[in-house]
């Protein structure tokens, strides 16, 4: 077991031995570990020049061990530090690897998706590996399959995948997206919508997307691209974030139907006028002048406001009373 700090498994057996008895001759190597004589008198002198055991005693004929942690922890942490310095060898010779792989071989970036079966089968696969996130741009619905087909987002949804969702305007006038859509909002898709989007696209777990890119003449066959490159996949998160932060959430009404327009604002218009100062970098103190009241009592105000919106810091309180256009 100590192998790999420089002891082989004779010298490995001498070390426990003296360890456990604290202290020993080489007659008591011999009759204990069954090791003749000569061999414990080498190993034994061996050890000493490395500083593993040492003598004691009237003659210097007895041999003690030195401490594990100060013989061997310093060849631990010298073996630790070596193989650090490997590991991170091998992260930039891996690193190194992948850009030449890359350069020349640009289909490790780019998989051609040549119809529409082929497409979807990916789509589907795509959804049922994922385990964190999944952003969509909805722009059409030429590669969308209907709704009773689309059984990977709500099995998603269902293990806790997080779905962000653009869809075009004039994709949920089309007969049964709005249900399909309040039915997966429901599950808990996070849904916005834009009057227009530059793409259709589709990107799992900040790893993979899928992008359409070409028809071929004279059909309504679409031919999509799989993308992994690192700084393609960057822009088209880019991308997708840029849409969503311009477009306008979808709330579900009573009778399930969805509709443009924020969640209600859960604040009344005096807890609206502190967050509007808050949200104009006004500090605490000349808040509570202009409202006539102590600075204990804004900061206890804007706590209540945290809580009743679920905000954990003040950003994220900011953050969403823009988003949801409270303000």
């Amino acid at each position: 077991m100590l192998e790999s700090l420089g002891l082989d498994p004779v010298e490995e057996r001498v070390y426990r031995f003296l360890v456990a008895t604290a202290e020993a001759e080489v007659a008591d190597l011999v009759g204990n570990l069954g090791i003749d004589a000569e061999t414990a008198e080498t190993v034994l002198v061996s050890m000493r020049v490395r500083g593993l055991v040492r003598t004691v005693g009237p003659g210097r004929r007895r041999f003690t061990a030195v401490a594990p942690d100060i013989v061997l922890g310093s060849q631990l942490l010298r073996h630790q530090q070596a193989l650090d310095w490997a590991r991170r060898e091998v992260d930039r010779l891996s690193e190194e690897y992948r850009d030449g792989a890359r350069r020349r071989d640009a289909g490790r970036l780019v998989e051609v998706l040549p119809n529409r079966v082929v497409l979807r089968e990916y789509l589907d696969h795509l959804q049922e590996d994922a385990r964190h996130e999944v952003l969509c741009l909805r722009q059409g619905r030429a590669v969308v399959p209907p709704a009773e087909e689309n059984l990977a987002e709500p099995d998603a949804l269902r293990r806790g995948v997080g779905y962000r969702v653009i869809y075009e305007g004039p994709l949920l006038e089309e007969q049964g997206m709005p249900a399909n859509v309040a039915y997966a909002v429901k599950l808990g898709e996070q849904a916005r919508v834009a009057p227009c989007l530059p793409v259709w696209l589709t990107v799992v777990d900040r790893e993979v997307a899928v992008i359409p890119v070409a028809r071929e003449e004279g059909t309504s066959e679409p031919t999509a691209a799989l993308v992994r490159g690192d700084q393609l996949l960057e822009a088209l998160i880019a991308l997708f974030e840029g849409c969503w932060e311009r477009a306008t959430p979808l709330r579900i009404a009573e009778d399930g139907a969805i509709a443009e327009g924020t969640t209600p604002c859960p604040l009344g218009s005096d807890d609206l006028s502190l967050v509007s100062l808050l949200v104009a970098g006004v500090p605490d103190k000349s808040i509570a002048t202009r409202l006539g009241v102590s600075q204990r009592t804004v900061q206890r105000r804007v706590s209540n406001i945290m809580e009743l919106t679920g905000a954990q810091t003040r950003m994220q309180l900011a953050w969403r009373a823009a988003t949801e256009r409270w303000l």
